[in-house]
Order: C-alpha cells, then sequence, then structure tokens
C-alpha cells in the first residue's frame, strides 16, 4: 500500500489554500470521514448511494481547500464522472443537490457515547452551480456547528475513494464505512436491529418499515451488503446475530483485512457515475424511477435489467412495449438474484470449502442445467400471460401455423384451437415458438454465469 494512503491528511496552510478561480484536484490521500457523519438516520427523505458518493467526494475537497474557508467550490467534473453538461445531465446533479440541502439526518456515532456528541442537520447548508468560461462549477457550504467536526475530525474513518467507488448498493457502502472505522478492534459495535436498519437502508423509520420483519432486513438487505464488501474491498465482515428469547435482538459485525492484492484495480478517484441512471433516461426512464430501482435492487441488476429492455424495444415481437417503466420493473427482481448470486460466489472464492465454492464444481451438471431451465420456461410463460388477449390471439394463430409446417400431431393442434396456448399438452411448444422469436435460438441455453448462480442458491440452501 501506498505509504501516502496512511499518513493523516495535514494542517497546513500549504494544503489549505485554494483560489477561487484555481480548478480542485482530488488528491490521493484518504477520506477522513468523522464518526458522527457513519451512523446517519435520515429522518424524512431517504439517502440515495449517489448522495452518498457525491457527499463523500464534496468532503475530500472540503478538507482539502481547508478550515479557513466557508464556502467550498470546484469544477463539476471532480465530482461526477461522464457527464457531457447537457440540460438533462444538470436536472440529474440539481437534484442531488436540491436532496443533499433538504435531507435532515441525525449525525450520531456507531458506537453509543464515542462521537462525544448528538446533532441534527442538512447534509449541505448550501450549493450552487455557475457556468466560468464553458465549464461548470458547483459551490457548496455545511452548517457552522458541523464545519470544524468535518473538515478536521478528531475521530474518524480512514476511508479510500477508489474503493468507496466500487460498492454500488447504499447498505454496502454505508456498512463498509462503518467497518473501516473499526478495523484494527475488529468488530463493530453490538446495536439493535432495528437500529441498523435506517442506517445501512438510507430510508427514514415509518409504519411500513416498522412492521418489517428481521428475515426480510437480512435477506434484502445484510446478506447483499456482506457479500459485496467482501468481494470488491480491503475488509471481509461476518455477521453476528443475538437473541432475546426466540428472536434476533441486536447484530455485530467482525472483520478481518484482506490481502492488498485481493483488491480490484481502480483507474478513477471520482466514484460518482450518473452513466446508468443517463442510459435509463434516454431509453424512456424517469430519472427519479430509475434510481428507485436503483437503490431497490442495485446498479448490475439495472444495468442488466436495461439491456434486457433494450433487446425487447429493438424487437418489437409479439408487440411494442406500452409501458417501459412496467416492464423494466417487472424484469428487476430476476436480476437483482442473479447479480446477489455472482456476488456471493465472488465472496465465496476466498473460501474453497464454503457451499459455494463446492457448488461451483458442479455447475454443468444435468441438476443445474434442468433447474435452470424449469425457471427459464416459468419467466417466459411468465411474458407470454402479461401480453395483451389480442397479441396472445394472435400468437396462437401463428402457432398453428408453425405446427402445420411441422406436421405436429392432430390431436396438439386441436387442443391448441380449443383450449388455447395455455393447455398443459400446449404451453411448452408456445414457449418455444415465443422465445425463440423474442429471446433468439439459444434462449434455452444457460451461460456459465446463470448456471454459477443456479448453483449457489441451491447449496444456499442445502440442495
Amino acid at each position: 500500500m501506498d505509504p501516502q494512503l496512511d499518513t493523516p491528511a495535514p494542517s497546513s496552510p500549504r494544503r489549505r489554500s485554494k483560489a477561487s478561480n484555481t480548478v480542485a484536484t482530488i488528491s490521493t490521500r484518504p477520506l477522513l470521514k468523522p464518526v458522527n457523519t457513519l451512523g446517519w438516520t435520515p429522518k424524512e427523505k431517504k439517502i440515495t448511494i449517489l448522495a452518498r458518493k457525491s457527499w463523500n467526494v464534496l468532503l475530500h475537497l472540503a478538507q482539502d481547500q481547508g478550515l479557513d474557508k466557508e464556502v467550498f467550490s470546484t469544477t463539476l467534473s471532480q465530482v461526477v464522472r461522464s457527464i457531457d453538461y447537457g440540460s438533462n445531465d444538470l436536472e440529474l446533479i440539481k437534484k442531488h443537490l436540491r436532496g443533499m440541502v433538504s435531507t435532515t439526518v441525525e449525525w450520531q456515532s456507531p458506537t453509543s457515547g464515542e462521537g462525544g456528541y448528538w446533532t441534527v442537520c442538512g447534509l449541505l447548508s448550501h450549493a450552487k452551480l455557475t457556468k466560468v468560461r464553458g465549464e461548470i462549477w458547483v459551490e457548496w457550504s455545511y452548517a457552522v456547528n458541523m464545519r470544524q467536526e468535518l473538515l478536521e475530525p478528531r475521530v474518524f474513518a480512514r476511508l479510500q475513494l477508489p474503493i468507496l467507488s466500487q460498492l454500488r448498493t447504499h447498505a454496502g457502502l454505508a456498512l463498509y464505512e462503518i467497518c473501516t472505522r473499526y478495523k484494527d478492534i475488529g468488530r463493530t459495535a453490538r446495536q439493535s436491529w432495528h437500529w441498523w436498519r435506517p442506517v445501512l437502508t438510507g430510508r427514514p423509520d415509518n409504519e411500513k418499515t416498522a412492521r418489517m420483519e428481521y428475515r426480510v432486513f437480512k435477506r434484502d438487505c445484510l446478506r447483499l451488503a456482506i457479500a459485496e464488501i467482501s468481494a470488491v474491498t480491503d475488509i471481509e465482515i461476518e455477521l453476528v446475530e443475538y437473541k432475546a428469547g426466540r428472536f434476533i435482538s441486536d447484530l455485530q459485525f467482525l472483520i478481518r483485512p484482506k490481502a492488498q492484492q485481493d483488491l480490484p484495480v481502480v483507474a478513477s478517484t471520482r466514484p460518482v457515475d450518473l452513466v446508468t441512471i443517463q442510459r435509463a433516461v434516454r431509453l424512456g426512464i424517469e430519472s427519479d424511477r430509475a434510481e428507485s430501482l436503483m437503490e431497490e435492487f442495485g446498479e448490475a441488476a439495472l444495468v442488466a435489467g436495461l439491456d434486457a429492455l433494450e433487446r425487447r424495444m429493438a424487437s418489437g415481437f409479439p408487440e411494442p412495449l406500452r409501458d417501459l417503466y412496467r416492464y423494466l420493473k417487472s424484469l428487476m427482481p430476476g436480476e437483482a438474484k442473479r447479480v446477489q448470486s455472482e456476488q456471493a460466489v465472488q465472496a465465496s472464492k476466498a473460501d474453497p470449502q464454503s457451499p459455494v465454492s463446492r457448488a461451483l464444481q458442479a455447475t454443468r451438471h444435468a441438476k443445474w442445467t434442468e433447474q435452470w431451465l424449469r425457471e427459464r420456461r416459468n419467466q417466459v410463460i411468465e411474458e407470454l400471460q402479461r401480453l395483451s388477449p389480442e397479441a396472445q390471439n394472435d400468437l396462437e394463430v401463428a402457432l398453428l401455423e408453425d405446427m402445420e409446417r411441422r406436421n405436429v400431431h392432430p390431436s396438439i393442434r386441436k387442443r391448441l384451437q380449443t383450449s388455447g396456448w395455455e393447455h398443459q399438452i400446449v404451453v411448452q411448444d408456445m414457449v418455444r415458438y415465443y422465445a425463440q422469436a423474442t429471446h433468439g435460438p439459444q434462449w434455452d441455453q444457460p451461460s456459465d454465469r446463470e448456471l454459477l448462480e443456479v448453483a449457489a442458491r441451491i447449496s444456499a440452501t442445502g440442495g
């Protein structure tokens, strides 16, 4: 590891001073994130992964510019990657800046009493965009009561922006920041799982979340965050559960440093990337809806969903999509499961004796292929059932013609005419006919990735 990355940021005036018309660059030093910013609890609005990453970059730049400044500034290109500064792009930026100003959070340490105080205020005090000689600049400030601790923290987590850039879920990012603070201790504080829920999800508590069962929180949030952190960061973590009677009450995370050579190679230190959201907007999905899907299912799942949406739009078979967002949303649970399984597989590589690793040795076995085909056919049937009655009727006519060309037995053709495509002796013919036309001739041939996903899932359930 570069020794410079382990050196606390100096507080000398030479580093602090920045002329207002000079482009601020992101140094290679770590971000010193105050302990009271690790356990954010949103009070009214959710905190998105993009907002948290943006805030981290702004704080990193502000610490470079120094405590003697009250207002900070930099070119927008230093904060956001892959933006071409058209009007639609700036609207995305404005929305996130607006959210950071208006989002009120409780600032608290993950360990009771460690931060020394509790406070509540917005993530930013103000934000401003201006155009100077053809380049967009962003200006921002912090609440007066937080500025000293933010810029020269006494107790902090030492974070590397290149590693933060690899995390794709809010839960993964928040949990990694907390665990990094206690890496040398080897464990986080023990807290109620109800405390962990808003901190990791970035969502304020409400009546709906109050009814959430722990098993749902563990399935949809904790497992994915743990797999993601173990796969792409410099630490591995393990969940420890504590019971009160028959029910889980408290959670704690054990932390083990990982060898430096296990880390992915990252070229950029600017972690905020809006390419996926921009792509969704170009395809006709509103930015708010795209971000909601990314928050719920993760960026990798959204990318896979957009790939499928683009293919479906290009084929136009058997009819043009009437509601792009509804179709995309219907794809997301399946894509998220595939991504989650992939991440679990990656995390298991360090342990050859884990159940998932053992399952990898048998991914091409007929058992996994059979399971994948069963699920694939069910997915196609669900797609058919979502079509309009008119489109289904047209498909039945086309399938009947196809059966006549292939000399399918007359009794099967008759059953199609009298009972429709969902009859048990007809449905497989319809699945094959529709899937080949919609998804291509390889629709029933699983990829290595898909077989890995099946192997990991069945192994995790003891199959």
